[in-house]
């Protein structure tokens, strides 16, 4: 490493708002691209064989892992023709140095309960077309999602990795026999989900730095998320219609989730959403 490089890397990480801010006043960020510009996004599904559905996302340095697996369960008794699915992520220490071994984080629970939310708030994949035998039986798919390498915005990888695994699941065929009260699957016959494909979502985050004048960056990486003041995830889905908009309030010490609010500084919510909704045609036709 140059003499150069590493004055360059010590005043990174003694001063990184100003290394930030310096990039920022000649219109680039620290990885080349413009402030509203996004990383390229790689999909590979059926990357997990012992899976029932499974893909691979790389979105820049981010890469995540999402694999689909089945279970027959008992439905609830006050929805007797509803499965159920139990989405989560997994931000292991391996992941990055900022995430330590133990139980789930903090981070990684609030990352989990929003791709919940998108889920049921896009309603992709109707509960009832899991019901095998009313009142009997139904499919519980848990949708796991690990990070490989954590370089910011796991919520928009996870997301398409979700949608992506979705896509790739079959299900064996199922019958439920009531003389026994057992469920029998088949071993060759395999259908796919019924996915509800117009309503498939993306997520497409953004976060703000500065003061009094921020700056809107599009698809925040590690380095910048803890600078950032505040954030907007809009999920999107395939016709352009927003299913959802969070915003934030962001913190040096908060791990990188703030609370919700609806902060002044957060840039124009029109433009982000503007910008989303030109981002997401390019994400769903990842998934044709």
């Amino acid at each position: 490493m140059s003499s150069d490089a590493l004055r360059a890397q010590i005043f990174q990480r003694l001063h990184p708002h100003a290394y930030l801010d310096r990039f920022l006043a000649e219109g680039v960020r620290p990885d080349g691209r413009e402030s509203c510009a996004w990383r390229d996004v790689f999909v590979n599904v059926g990357s997990i064989s012992t899976a029932d559905g499974s893909a691979l996302v790389r979105m820049g340095k981010t890469i995540v892992v999402c694999g689909v697996k089945a279970e027959i369960a008992e439905p609830e008794l006050d929805s007797p023709d509803l499965g159920f699915i139990v989405p989560n992520i997994d931000l292991p220490a391996m992941c990055s140095p900022k995430f330590k071994p133990g139980p789930p984080s903090e981070e990684a629970q609030v990352l989990s309960e929003r791709l919940n939310d998108a889920l049921v708030r896009s309603n992709i994949l109707p509960l009832d077309t899991l019901c095998i035998a009313s009142g009997r039986a139904a499919w519980c798919l848990y949708i796991d999602t690990t990070c490989l390498n954590y370089d910011g915005n796991a919520f928009d990888a996870a997301l398409v990795a979700i949608m992506a695994a979705l896509g790739n699941t079959t299900l064996p065929q199922a019958t439920f026999d009531l003389d026994t009260s057992t469920t029998t699957c088949s071993r060759d016959v395999h259908v796919p989900l019924s996915l509800n494909k117009i309503r498939r979502v993306v997520g497409l985050s953004f976060g703000c730095v500065g003061g009094s004048t921020p700056t809107l960056l599009a698809d925040p990486t590690s380095f910048e998320e803890p600078l950032l003041t505040s954030t907007v995830s809009i999920v999107v889905d395939v016709e352009g219609g927003v299913v959802s908009v969070e915003r934030g309030t962001m913190g040096e010490n908060d791990g990188g989730q703030g609370e919700t609010s609806a902060s002044q500084d957060t840039g124009s919510l029109g433009e982000c959403i503007l910008m989303a909704k030109e981002r997401a045609v390019v994400l769903h036709k990842l998934f044709e």
